[in-house]
């Protein structure tokens, strides 16, 4: 039995976290967001239907239904673009050697 579902903002929380700890997952998050908003959530449903066959976990579906919303994808650009700027503290690309 699932818990209770996340609010918007901790759902936000959690996929910055997850992002800050991985930075594969980072870039993927990014390029999903640059989409367009109708463009994104067509991609998202396509992947939707593919995990549903695999069983995926509910909170993996939630998130990607989270990612759908303009407002959400909006407020999670934001964060993982904070989280890039050296000004804040978050990680940087080291310059190329």
């Amino acid at each position: 039995m699932r818990g209770p579902a996340l609010t918007p903002d901790e759902y936000v929380d959690a996929m910055v976290e997850v992002a800050e700890r991985d930075a594969s997952i980072g870039r993927v998050l990014r390029e999903i967001l640059s989409l367009d908003g109708a463009v994104r959530s067509s991609a998202l449903d396509l992947v939707a239907a593919h995990l549903r066959v695999h069983s995926a976990a509910g909170d993996v579906l939630d998130c990607i239904d989270m990612l759908k919303r303009d407002a959400i994808a909006q407020r999670l650009t934001e964060r993982l673009a904070a989280a890039r700027t050296p000004a804040s503290g978050g990680p940087t690309t080291p310059p190329p050697v």
